[in-house]
């Protein structure tokens, strides 16, 4: 299972929020990965170009392996981060695969933003995101308030119904890759 997001800060409160999901997903039996901000920091996607750099090598690949994904974004101004939105736009180098896109994998979405209105438009467009790109979003997405909610460094946060969210959402997507090994 593959980790996407966070912002360009290093233990950014969306890769935090993040890190709870995955965690979940492992305490299943899932082998994980993480891709945080810092090492999404790709080219513009550009269709013309067929060249890609290590990064964006390492994302394409490790999506092309992964039977769930979960994607944690900042809100920015109502809007998932450009990062984040740059990372899942090279998943078009994905078109040409047997399972093209996000086919057949369970997508787990959250979205950490200042303020519940970002928080929540946020995750509105990466479902619909996942949906473009075939994805099967989990039912349950999170958004987070991080006015309200502040993630530790130590796994947790300030308030415990955030980290149940985070920890069903990656059981959700940890049971769904699970059934499809089978």
């Amino acid at each position: 299972m593959l980790g996407i997001g966070g912002s360009l800060r290093e233990g950014s409160q969306s890769e935090r929020a993040l890190r709870i999901a995955l965690d979940a997903a492992a305490a299943r039996g899932v082998a994980t990965e993480l891709i945080p901000g810092p090492e999404l920091v790709l080219p513009f996607y550009d269709t013309a170009i067929t060249e890609r750099d290590e990064r964006a090598v390492r994302l394409i690949e490790g999506v092309r392996r992964a039977d769930g994904i979960i994607v944690v974004s900042p809100g920015y101004h109502g809007a998932l981060s450009g990062l984040v939105k740059n990372a899942l736009d090279y998943l078009e180098d994905l078109r040409e695969d047997s399972r093209p896109y996000l086919d057949g994998r369970a997508v787990g979405l959250a979205a950490v933003a200042y303020g519940w209105q970002a928080a929540v438009t946020t995750l509105d467009q990466l479902r619909t995101i996942t949906h473009a790109l075939r994805g099967w979003a989990t039912p349950l997405g999170g958004s987070i308030n991080s006015a309200e909610t502040k993630f530790d460094e130590a796994g947790g946060a300030s308030d415990e119904k955030s980290v149940r969210t985070l920890r069903l959402i990656g059981e959700q997507v940890a049971d769904h890759a699970l059934a499809r090994s089978r």
